[in-house]
């Protein structure tokens, strides 16, 4: 499984359409997400229209083929690139991934498992 997590800019003076528009999202538009193989797919806005996403697939090159031969997904990001400050194409496929520095289950694993519990009171000193 691999995480994707990217960062886009909403122009500021549409911040209220933009969300406006994802509630909800169209349901056609949520089973092109779907059934490219994306799951846990998040969006966060944050100040001044910086957009934070965050989504997981087994095989993100494909669901990113997947999704720029839809007609569907197509005709949506059209209709969002309007919304994008120094974006040059498509949404989906213009926005650049984010480097994770830091996922703590792979760092539990890779130290041998879970920490004891704070309220375990075997680990109390």
């Amino acid at each position: 499984m691999t995480r994707v997590a990217f960062q886009l800019r909403i122009r500021p003076h549409l911040v209220e359409e933009y969300v406006a528009r994802h509630t909800p999202v169209r349901s056609e538009m949520l089973a092109e997400i779907a059934a490219a193989g994306r799951r846990d797919y998040s969006l966060f806005l944050g100040e001044g229209g910086v957009l934070f996403g965050y989504y997981e697939t087994d095989d993100d090159d494909a669901a990113q083929a997947y999704l720029a031969a839809s007609p569907i997904a197509a005709r949506w990001e059209a209709e969002m690139a309007p919304y994008f400050d120094g974006l040059d194409g498509r949404p989906d496929q213009a926005a650049t991934p984010l480097t994770e520095v830091f996922h703590l289950e792979d760092q539990l694993a890779a130290a041998g498992g879970q920490p004891a519990s704070p309220l375990d009171e075997s680990s109390a000193s």
